[in-house]
This record gives structure tokens, C-alpha cells and sequence, in this order.
């Protein structure tokens, strides 16, 4: 889940940074959020829905 979460991360983000439209501040904020669950382990969502994907 963590590998997901970061390499989707890397490509919203290069995404955002690649050309000039409007919405790519909202693939650079998703792409930050992303990054900072896969590198924290820290899911605030899966916490409120009572979801744990250690084994």
C-alpha cells in the first residue's frame, strides 16, 4: 500500500509541475498528500474508517 501511495505520488507530481493548467495545483496537492502517508505510514482516512493494512 505504502509503494502505491508513493510512486502515485511521484507521478501526480510530475504531472502537476509539467505544464500550466489550472487544475494541476490539485495534482500537486494530492501528490503531497499521497507522499506524506507513504513516507509516515499515517493514513488519517483509513484511521476514521477503521482500516489497517499491516499484516
Amino acid at each position: 500500500d505504502r509503494i502505491l501511495r508513493f510512486l502515485l505520488a511521484l507521478v501526480l507530481l510530475y504531472f502537476a509541475f509539467q505544464s500550466a493548467a489550472p487544475w494541476n495545483w490539485i495534482l500537486g496537492i494530492v501528490g503531497v498528500v499521497l507522499l506524506f502517508t507513504a513516507v509516515t505510514g499515517f493514513c488519517a482516512l483509513y484511521k476514521v474508517l477503521g482500516i489497517s493494512t499491516k499484516r
